[in-house]
């Protein structure tokens, strides 16, 4: 088959991913849709969204490919000299560049700055601070599930998913408790995309998107001052003290770093939760299974929750070079998004991917990312949150349910849920 060199004929009549009204369909419209591509347009083509009045001067627009088999996102996610994300943005807009490394700093790198900048934070989780972290988290999942435990009910994300993970964060890097909500204000908003509930009233998203930000930056500026001149062994004070060959983060990476945890490692955590409460709920003969034999089944549970939940959407890469995929001719500077959701529901990959099951195995999701160098770095510790927080709930709180529709935030990049209703039977 010769490659095709014209993207204007991929796509199928009446499917726009760029169309913000698509994002606020069902999720079971939006998952038909996808299953529609994946049968018979894995690779489609789209016009760049485009956002009035924005104070960012607006780049050339210039489309881009949505990928949504899982193999050929495997594929890219391997090949990172050819599908680079270090030039433009993780985002489908380009961004001033400043903006890319004070936004998404580490994600948004290649090698060799992407190697040594995963070298030295990863230098900073040690054994000894892993495992002072995991046990912070056991502590944090049973506290926040024990002061709920004796209450009827209410919104779970306010209560426990969103709080949660934002706690396990904060005491990670020092951020003193009085600031928690701050950062979970703060959060909210750099993710809120066309969202509406996390904006204030009269601002533009992009300047409450930077705003947020800056004050995230400032909290940790004045963290950073303290533990220059203190002994404290979190990760921040790691962080600062780190060097490996004479080499250490700069004040700028620190600050991305910290901004980058505080979001995605905070959201995506959230994200699943919420939906693995949602699904056993949903599937209760899931919980059923689960919770009397917790430990037996802890470990698929968790991937599967991570498989179904699939917390962030897409990622972007861009085309260094002149490629083929899929017999689809790139060239240098095209970009592609890569829909890690429609990938970790690909008929080919998994039996019944549609069904929850907490026994799936194997299951090769890429709710993590896929293998390559930007496979999620936080993986091993999202795990144990989610795992301890389940089993925090089986345990004091057994008669826990969903009893709404979840609330789901209007974003093509996050699929979170805002709020989710539950009670608590007894």
């Amino acid at each position: 088959m010769e490659p095709v060199n014209d993207p204007a004929t991929l796509h199928l009549e009446g499917i726009d991913l760029s169309f913000m009204p698509f994002w606020a369909e069902t999720l079971e419209q939006r998952e038909a849709t996808f299953a529609r591509l994946r049968a018979e347009l894995p690779i489609s083509y789209y016009e760049e969204p485009f956002f009035p009045d924005s104070p960012l001067p607006i780049p050339e627009l210039s489309g881009y490919y949505a990928i949504t088999k899982h193999r050929d996102i495997a594929e890219i996610s391997r090949n990172p000299e050819t599908f680079c994300s270090g030039k433009g943005a993780i985002s489908i807009l380009d961004l001033p560049p400043e903006m890319v490394e004070y936004f998404s700093g580490m994600i948004s790198t290649d090698n060799p700055r992407h190697a040594r900048l995963r070298r030295i934070v990863a230098n900073a989780f040690s054994p000894k601070r892993v495992k002072a972290i995991e046990q912070s988290i056991e502590r944090i999942a049973a506290e926040t599930v024990a002061s709920l435990a004796n209450g009827n009910g209410g919104d779970f994300v306010a209560d426990i998913a969103a709080p949660f993970p934002t706690r396990v964060i904060c005491q990670m890097m020092g951020v003193p408790p009085s600031e928690e909500v701050t950062m979970l204000k703060a959060s909210n908003t750099i993710l809120a995309m066309a969202d509406l509930e996390y904006i204030p009233e009269g601002v533009h998203p992009v300047n409450a998107f930077v705003n947020a930000a800056a004050e995230m930056v400032g909290i940790m500026e004045e963290i950073v001052q303290y533990r220059n001149n203190d002994d404290v062994d979190d990760i921040t004070a790691a962080l600062l003290r780190a060097d490996i060959d004479g080499d250490s983060l700069t004040q700028q990476e620190l600050s991305s770093f910290f901004v980058l945890l505080m979001t995605a490692g905070n959201e995506t955590t959230r994200t699943a939760i919420s939906h693995g409460l949602y699904a056993l709920t949903t599937y209760p003969q899931q919980r059923e299974l689960w919770w009397p034999n917790f430990e037996a089944h802890q470990a698929t549970a968790v991937e599967e929750i991570v498989r179904w939940a699939s917390p962030i959407t897409w990622i972007r890469r861009t085309v260094t070079k002149d490629t083929t995929l899929r017999d689809i001719d790139f060239h240098e500077g095209d970009k592609i998004l890569m829909f890690y959701n429609s990938a970790n529901r690909d008929e080919d990959i998994f039996d019944d991917p549609y069904s929850f099951d907490i026994t799936r195995n194997p299951n090769p999701h890429l709710g993590f990312g896929a293998p390559g160098p930007h496979f999620c770095l936080g993986a091993h510790l999202a795990r144990r949150e989610i795992s301890s927080i389940f089993q925090e709930l089986s345990t004091q709180m057994p008669g826990i349910e969903a009893t709404s529709e979840p609330d789901r935030l209007l974003s093509s990049f996050i699929n979170g849920i805002k709020h989710l209703d539950y009670a608590v039977k007894r």
